[in-house]
């Protein structure tokens, strides 16, 4: 009895890896698409900016994708404007390239926006009005 449970689990054992080479197979046959995805991301030098970020920034005051675009424009073009004038050259000393047709994701987004937050708070800079 013993001899024919091992027998029996033997084939079982083989018929089941046999199963298992036909799935395989044919999942070789699938098509598979890649997707070109593009990551952006954001240095900020500012060595006190992260420690006020992470004191700051709470989920609870998360805003949308959105709205954080439609305020970094407005941020980003007072900025480049402030830099084409030569305002404020002690704090602002580089000119922010940010295309309004391109999403950046909200990571970016998020952190840009905080940053010039930063900005207005430390330095009393209007930037995000």
């Amino acid at each position: 009895m013993k001899k024919l449970l091992i027998f029996g689990m033997l084939i079982f054992a083989g018929w089941a890896c046999t199963q298992q080479r036909v799935i395989t197979q044919s999942g070789a046959e699938t098509k598979s698409v890649i997707i070109d995805s593009t990551e952006y991301q954001l240095t900020i030098i500012d060595p006190d900016f992260d420690r006020w970020y992470f004191l700051r920034y709470s989920p609870a005051l998360d805003r949308s994708n959105v709205y954080y675009r439609s305020r970094n424009i407005i941020a980003v073009n007072n900025w480049n404007d402030y830099f084409m004038r030569g305002r404020y050259t002690r704090v602002i000393n580089s000119f922010i390239s940010y295309d309004q047709s391109v999403d950046y994701g909200i990571e970016v987004n998020r952190r840009l926006y905080w940053y010039f937050t930063y900005m207005e708070e430390n330095f009393r800079i209007r930037l995000l009005r």
